[in-house]
């Protein structure tokens, strides 16, 4: 079976080599500034190793002991004292419930958008909420005044994502 999701192209701008660096951190086991810069590399942006170095402090990465005793990049690891840490997908769910649960007027599937309703003037802020979380299947957002529309990899992820954000918000 062939993926057939649309290879995610970023400008060579910093907000793009931070944004990258910031995906490759939270979908990977990074142990090393070295495989990092590979990790660029192969989605085309180079990057000098003090660059690198200014960029993990930036977005505030700490090399952080795992479960299995590795030792790797992470970004939003919670201190001891913070309790148990989540995984991102639970943290994800946790910020936009708690953030939209009184934002989101509706959701409904269409092909490969989720077209999300809020009231008039929330819909930037909405789309600001979810394009903060990764969030698997979802390409970005597109917002106006009242409507945002979600940009999924296919059809099934829309169906599955307008489900899950209604799911997420009605919890709040």
């Amino acid at each position: 079976m062939t993926d057939h999701t649309p290879a995610l192209q970023r400008p060579a701008t910093r907000a793009a080599r931070l944004s990258a660096i910031e995906q490759a951190l939270l979908t990977r086991i990074v142990t090393s500034q070295s495989q990092l810069s590979g990790i660029l590399a192969d989605q085309g942006i180079a990057v000098t190793q003090a660059t690198l170095s200014r960029d993990l402090d930036e977005i505030h990465a700490t090399k952080t002991r795992l479960a299995d005793g590795t030792v790797a990049y992470a970004i939003g690891v919670q201190q001891p004292d913070e309790g148990p840490a989540t995984s991102p997908d639970a943290k994800a769910e946790q910020q936009i419930s708690r953030v939209l649960s009184g934002l989101v007027t509706s959701v409904a599937a269409a092909r490969n958008l989720v077209v999300v309703h809020t009231p008039s003037g929330a819909a930037q802020y909405v789309a600001s909420v979810i394009d903060r979380q990764p969030i698997e299947g979802v390409l970005g957002t597109i917002a106006g005044d009242d409507t945002v529309m979600v940009i999924c990899a296919d059809d099934p992820s829309a169906k599955q994502r307008a489900q899950w954000l209604l799911d997420v918000v009605s919890k709040g």
